[in-house]
């Protein structure tokens, strides 16, 4: 069995409190370590407020509704990523979502244009996501969904990316990039904000699909948007540690939410995710009061437990949830 870091105390301490916006849980269509309603009582134990369900195949509002009922000590966020399963960029999923509770929208992952046609190779010795095995087989089968495209054939935002994009504002919901490319982010993330969107955050942009350089990155901070630092990216080795860690100083830890993307059987405990990175950062120099803003307030923002962004730090620092 694999040995995995175990968070210190002082980590547990800074990062109580936060929400993990980014994990892959049971039930789900794959293989996980846990599952939604185990895991509710062990983010309670450890101190977090509550975490996103991330499915890149089915919405998960009432998933999250089951485990709040269950485990009121920690609340569960739903979600919804916009792949085939659900019809892609669906405006009327995506509303129905929002009715229903969920807190975060996914553009395109494993659909998107960008992540079919990405010839990015995988470093050495990194760990290939569960889903690739998953889109082969429904390939292999014939079942493969059509390229969910955000933008038009000349670069401009397609009118149902608008339509999602106001309903998105319209539920107050948080938009994230999913795998679109940095050009793709750029864009959308204009008319995101544009559209009256408040919370937009840009996932894993170290990842071997994204890859959007530490300049863009600072250009997108610029206008309000976050940036998703997620564990698991420099763990299994799909970038450096060094370039992780030379991103975040780059565009501002101000700039930049911590997230775990765990719940795969071969790494770590989900609740240790946002721990761990905060005993790495600590050793990296940065400050107690960074890794807090990166941990919880940014967090909290996301997850939609505080309804100003400017806020949330002091409202994590009084232990609320």
């Amino acid at each position: 069995m694999t040995e995995h870091p175990t968070p210190s105390p002082r980590a547990r301490e800074l990062v109580a409190g936060a929400y993990d916006t980014h994990i892959h849980v049971a039930p789900d269509v794959m293989r996980r370590r846990i599952d939604d309603l185990a895991l509710a009582p062990r983010f309670a134990a450890v101190g977090l407020a509550g975490f996103v369900l991330k499915s890149h195949y089915v919405p998960t509002a009432e998933r999250a509704a089951v485990v709040n009922a269950a485990v009121p000590e920690c609340r569960a966020v739903g979600a919804i990523t916009l792949n085939g399963s659900v019809g892609g960029l669906n405006p009327i999923a995506v509303d129905i979502a929002g009715r229903g509770g969920a807190q975060v929208v996914w553009l395109p992952t494993v659909d998107s244009s960008n992540q079919r046609e990405c010839t990015a190779a995988m470093p050495d010795g990194a760990t290939p996501p569960m889903w690739a095995q998953l889109q082969d087989e429904l390939r292999a089968e014939g079942m493969a969904a059509d390229p969910v495209e955000v933008l038009d054939a000349d670069g401009g935002v397609r009118e149902i990316t608008r339509q999602v994009l106001r309903v998105v504002a319209k539920h107050d919901m948080t938009l994230a990039t999913g795998h679109l490319s940095t050009g793709e982010i750029e864009v959308v993330t204009r008319a995101a904000l544009d559209e009256g969107v408040r919370r937009v955050v840009v996932t894993h942009p170290e990842f071997t699909s994204q890859r959007v350089a530490a300049e863009r990155q600072r250009r997108l901070a610029e206008q309000g948007v976050l940036l998703e630092r997620c564990f698991t990216t420099p763990y299994t080795g799909k970038v450096a540690w060094r370039t992780w860690v030379d991103n975040v100083r780059a565009a501002g830890p101000e700039n930049s939410v911590l997230s775990s993307d765990l719940g795969q059987p071969f790494n770590p405990p989900v609740e240790d995710g946002l721990a761990i990175l905060a005993d790495w950062l600590l050793a990296e120099g940065f400050t107690e009061s960074e890794i807090r803003t990166m941990a919880v307030a940014n967090s909290r923002w996301l997850a939609g437990a505080d309804s100003e962004r400017a806020g949330a730090a002091t409202a994590a620092q009084e232990g609320t949830r």
